[in-house]
């Protein structure tokens, strides 16, 4: 008689699915782990690229400037007018607002209002026009020099400085009433006619001769319509 005890199928089953289980590990282990390898990878790749990303973009911001249509009210508001350069090659935007000084140029005119006053009336000239002629030409930079050497407040050639005894072309009140002089000259010579004097001041006088007026360039048309412009400005100002 055989003693031992026969295996349950209960048990028989609980083995088959254990020997089940592990040849799967044993198969499938190897892949699933590789693919780990694999998806570890990609996501340090993926969020590298957004670190990048995100680093470029700030130093994009950085480097940037940001517009401010505020900050440019501001700054016109403070400015008023654009002043024109010395050079009337250069075309400045027109003029829009009621005060075309900067706050320097208002200290200066102010400042030399006096010897403007003394120069015109010297020389029997509307001061207004002085002063629209000093505006045009060195916008009351008694330092100024352009590309062509003219010197001081009306821009005066060495020529002409030393034509009309001027020794020092930066100090005002001898460039200026040398300058009111010399467009008083161009007023005889082209009898009272303001804008061929202008045109001669700016173009010379042999030229206004040559062409029989205005000189067909386009600085010179350009710089009588400016002092036109800033002449009615200081008239309808001093008559306050």
């Amino acid at each position: 008689m055989d003693e031992s005890l026969p295996i349950k199928p209960s048990s028989v089953d609980s083995i088959r699915w254990l020997f089940i289980v592990a040849m799967i590990l044993i198969l499938f282990a190897p892949r699933l782990y590789g693919g780990q390898k694999h998806i570890k990878p990609v996501v340090e790749k993926s969020m590298a690229s957004k670190q990048v990303s995100v680093f470029k973009s700030d130093w994009v911001a950085q480097i940037q400037p940001k517009s401010d249509p505020a900050l440019g009210k501001t700054l016109d508001k403070s400015t008023g007018v654009k002043i024109p350069p010395s050079l009337p090659e250069d075309h400045p935007a027109g003029i829009t607002e009621t005060n075309p000084l900067s706050v320097h140029g208002k200290k200066s005119e102010h400042l030399l209002h006096p010897i403007i006053l003394r120069a015109a009336n010297r020389y029997h000239v509307d001061p207004a026009l002085v002063k629209a002629i000093i505006m045009v030409e060195s916008s009351y930079n008694s330092k100024a020099i352009s590309k062509r050497g003219a010197k001081g407040l009306m821009q005066l050639m060495p020529k002409t400085a030393e034509l009309l005894g001027v020794r020092d072309s930066f100090n005002p009140e001898q460039n200026i009433t040398a300058g009111v002089r010399h467009l008083k000259d161009l007023l005889n010579q082209f009898k009272g006619d303001v804008k061929l004097a202008l045109a001669a001041y700016n173009a010379g006088s042999r030229k206004v001769r040559k062409y029989q007026g205005v000189p067909p360039f386009k600085a010179t048309q350009y710089y009588i319509k400016k002092v036109f412009e800033y002449y009615q400005y200081y008239r309808e100002k001093m008559a306050l």
